[in-house]
């Protein structure tokens, strides 16, 4: 069965999105001199600081992992550790006000580009799109890494 001219299957879609996606991150952590670990960790914390178990969840690291990010990002002023106030054997990561100014920015230029990716979608085509990615990410309980723009 031939593949029509332009038309590519859903694996070779979603995985090729994925690395277009991961392009523009990484450009955009790069201009603004973060690693794009370092990019995605200030955008989850946007939202709330998290305890650091939690924090290795949702980003899908190794908790050897995190904690270097987390040390290389604190030392740059972006980050703190602080007492978890339910769980007092625990701390949790927080933006600092650098980091917050910097993830702010950061996240606006990075969401420039990706709603740009999709320039050759008319309106109800991205609408059907954002729907059909929407369920594909309910359905494998996607922890929210990047906020809603």
């Amino acid at each position: 069965m031939a593949v029509e001219e332009g038309r590519i299957g859903i694996v070779a879609a979603l995985v090729r999105t994925t690395f277009l996606v991961q392009a523009v991150y990484a450009k955009s952590s790069r201009e603004f001199g973060l690693t794009p670990q370092q990019g995605q960790l200030l955008c989850v914390l946007m939202a709330q600081p998290y305890a650091m178990g939690s924090l290795s969840t949702v980003l899908g690291l190794a908790k050897s992992s995190l904690t270097g990010l987390v040390d290389r990002t604190e030392r740059n002023g972006l980050v703190r550790r602080e007492p978890d106030p339910h769980d007092t054997r625990s701390l949790r990561v927080a933006l600092t006000d650098q980091g917050r100014v910097l993830a702010e920015r950061f996240y606006a230029e990075t969401c420039r580009r990706v709603e740009g990716l999709p320039v050759g979608l008319e309106g109800e085509e991205r609408e059907v799109l954002a729907g059909l990615l929407g369920r594909i990410i309910r359905d494998n309980e996607v922890p929210v890494v990047f906020m809603e723009s």
